[in-house]
């Protein structure tokens, strides 16, 4: 009787397969971490194109060769955010309104709107705005520009009649430089320039009614973006990290609440003032003033100088009413109004607030300013709950 000998390669051990000997154990450098199924049809992905690999061996040649890689690929990248800036302003602009908008969008839904029906009514409600606001603005400018180029003869002729200002046409020999200047190419210039305004105010329009279909599209999917966003972070943090998004967001929202109920103070409280000293168009001056008043820092300020020219066209007292008037409101709306709304909305530090508006300004102009505040109040959520945390577990 022939005595039991050592495995052949054709045979079956319980360890393993015939032809693969046995079967690793799990500490085994060659074990493929792949084997492992726990993690469910996600770690090795939906299984219909087979079953991944082993992880490469990793040599000098494929580090240096990864890492020229990841150098070109970085390199790429910065051409692209850089060639793609203007588009890139205009998504984050997008987003950021898309953001402040879901709010609205969320509260018709818990009215038991539907999803699509409470998108298009927040988006009609703020294309009726800003249709509104162009029809205030829009009127008064061409009223103004007919009138000045009606009366332009008239100042003319009072120009030519004052005795000063023929000596200092004389003097200076005014017409001659400006026979000299009227030639081919000032011609040409000034058809350049024309075409200039021309393609800014086309670029404009292209602008706007690209951030209106990117708001739309981004409050149509906004759930399912914010998902995709979560999805992505590991699935051992996905919660914490999901929970800090959420309140981020709901600080941005926020912001815009509060800083869209301070513009609508501003313009309300310019529009009785006008009608009070008898300004023309208040309605247009009150628009003027809240859209300026949404600029952080500078913005009122624009306002005021606004409205003030205005008045001091209209007369010296008005003009001087308007001074006093801006001054006062803007005490109480930087010292009372704007610190307790923010407070409540975002809490953020004034100081805080301050060197971000201007460090926003600085890196992206009016976009900066816009979203200096928001980014502000996100830093400070995660340095509170993620990095001081962690800062004192060590």
């Amino acid at each position: 009787m022939e005595q039991d000998g050592p495995a052949r390669d054709g045979d079956e051990t319980s360890g393993g397969r015939a032809g693969q000997g046995p079967a690793p154990g799990p500490g085994d450098a060659d074990t493929d971490p792949t084997d492992f199924q726990a993690a469910g049809p996600v770690a090795n992905g939906s299984g219909r194109f087979g079953r991944p690999g082993r992880p490469l061996r990793r040599s000098s040649f494929l580090v240096g060769f990864t890492g020229a890689l990841g150098v070109l690929l970085a390199y790429t990248v910065w051409l692209g955010v850089r060639n793609a800036g203007g588009i890139l302003v205009l998504v984050v602009i997008a987003l950021f309104l898309a953001v402040g908008l879901n709010p609205a969008v969320v509260r018709l839904r818990s009215w038991g709107l539907p999803h699509g029906l409470a998108v298009a009514a927040v988006v009609l409600t703020v294309v009726l705005l800003i249709v509104a606001g162009l029809v205030a603005l829009v009127p008064p400018v061409l009223t103004q520009t007919g009138e000045f180029i009606t009366q332009l003869p008239s100042y003319v002729e009072d120009l030519r009649r004052n005795r000063t200002v023929n000596d200092l046409v004389e003097r200076y020999d005014v017409m001659e430089r400006v026979q000299a200047a009227a030639n081919a190419d000032t011609v040409g210039r000034a058809l350049g320039g024309v075409l200039g305004g021309a393609q800014l105010i086309f670029g404009t329009l292209f602008r706007v009614l690209t951030v209106l279909v990117l708001t739309i599209y981004f409050l149509a999917y906004f759930d399912r973006l914010r998902d995709l966003g979560y999805a992505l972070v590991p699935r051992s943090r996905r919660q914490r990290v999901s929970l800090i998004g959420d309140e981020i967001l709901a600080k941005v929202g926020a912001y815009m609440v509060g800083a869209l109920s301070i513009a609508v103070l501003a313009g309300a409280t310019t529009f009785t003032f006008a009608l009070i000293i008898g300004l023309p168009y208040p309605f247009a001056l009150a628009v003027v003033v809240a859209v300026t008043d949404l600029i952080p820092q500078i913005g009122a300020t624009l306002g005021a100088v606004v409205v003030s020219l205005v008045a001091f066209a209209t007369g010296l007292p008005e003009g001087i009413a308007a001074l006093v008037f801006f001054v006062l409101y803007q005490q109480v709306e930087n010292y009372l109004i704007y610190p307790k709304i923010m407070r409540r909305s975002v809490q953020v530090n004034e100081v805080a607030a301050l060197l971000a508006a201007l460090l926003g300004v600085a890196l992206m102009g009016v976009v900066g300013a816009l979203i200096a505040i928001p980014t502000v109040a996100a830093g400070q959520l995660i340095l509170r709950e993620v990095v001081l945390p962690r800062q004192e577990r060590r």
